[in-house]
């Protein structure tokens, strides 16, 4: 037994058979950071068809600390995370079909890729995402898994459409912040922990073991020694607009998508335009000179000002590092960019 499944195959649960409707499965990963990259190091490990990854951000020094897949050349050169993870899961494992997408989630630009998705994860780092992964999870059908860790907690759940209440249901607006990586810290522990909840709760859905599915929304504190398991059976569907008898997917509409935003505690706004702009970096690097110093390479452009750092993507999406301030970045943006 020297193949490269066979002591997951020895596991009774999966065995052969499953280790075969594991390889025809097709897995989405929204967010390639801490959860993202451990999820997707063990789907391909363990032999997953075909995996897509999307992420917006790229590699910095403070992501080596728990981003399980990227290395500190992927931090000194901004190499986007979409792009690293892959290059990586490539060499770990080449029989798996592996696409990254170097982008920001909407609500359209996600449901284009949906054709023939088994299994969504969440490795996003908000709410207003999640919201969109679960009104499109119950739109086409697709089981998803949440998780978020911060600190020492961590918390996930398994919704699949049509069976289980969906996030709608339990948090029922998004969250109004909260502590995040930056603010409150966190150690890789609690993401392992996380990660490994939401890919064995992925391989029970592949292997049709239903039976097994854990039904309630878990957290946990590793550090404190504290474990929640929450049921949610008593929780009323029949009137969510998400899952229930009268859907309207409610964060699939133009009003709920967020076009500027603060990122997850970084001191950092993006700014998304209504359109996707295709910058010419050369032209772009002429521009901004006069400002400071620019650098780039083939996925982003970084321009160092004197207070604040901007971030220029292929798509048009800009990050102006080194504020909250919503109108101070878009200030600034309008300013250099027109």
């Amino acid at each position: 037994m020297t193949s490269r499944y066979s002591r997951q195959q020895l596991f009774k649960q999966i065995g052969f058979k499953g280790q075969e409707k594991i390889r025809q499965k097709q897995v989405l990963i929204v967010g390639a950071g801490a959860l993202g990259s451990a999820c997707a190091e063990a789907f391909v490990r363990a032999g997953i068809g075909k995996l897509t990854i999307i992420d917006r951000d790229y590699v910095e020094w403070s992501n080596l600390q728990r981003q399980q897949l990227y290395t500190e050349k992927d931090a000194d050169n901004k190499i986007p995370k979409a792009i690293a993870a892959g290059k990586h899961l490539k060499q770990i494992n080449s029989e798996v079909e592996i696409e990254t997408l170097v982008m920001d989630v909407r609500h359209d630009n996600l449901e284009n890729l949906l054709s023939n998705v088994d299994m969504i994860i969440d490795g996003t780092d908000n709410f207003d995402i999640r919201f969109i992964l679960n009104d499109l999870s119950h739109k086409h059908n697709i089981p998803w898994v949440y998780g978020s860790c911060v600190g020492s907690y961590g918390a996930t759940y398994t919704v699949i459409p049509g069976r289980t209440p969906c996030l709608n249901c339990i948090l029922k607006r998004v969250p109004a912040g909260g502590a995040t990586c930056d603010t409150a810290g966190i150690i890789s522990p609690a993401v392992q922990i996380v990660s490994a909840y939401q890919v064995t709760e992925a391989f029970k859905i592949f292997v049709e073991d239903f039976l097994t599915l854990r039904k309630t929304y878990l957290t946990f504190d590793v550090w404190s020694n504290q474990y929640y398991s929450i049921n949610l059976d008593n929780i009323n569907t029949e009137s969510c607009p998400s899952c229930g008898t009268d859907r309207t997917y409610p964060y699939l509409s133009y009003e709920n998508q967020t076009k500027t935003e603060v990122l997850c505690g970084r001191n950092t706004v993006q700014i998304r335009p209504a359109k996707v702009l295709e910058y010419s970096f050369d032209k772009v690097e002429k521009l901004l000179k006069s400002h400071g110093s620019v650098t780039k390479n083939p996925y982003l452009l970084s321009c160092q000002l004197q207070d604040y750092r901007m971030v220029i993507f292929k798509d048009g999406r800009v990050f102006i590092h080194g504020t909250n301030n919503i109108q101070f970045a878009k200030n600034l943006y309008y300013r250099l960019l027109g």
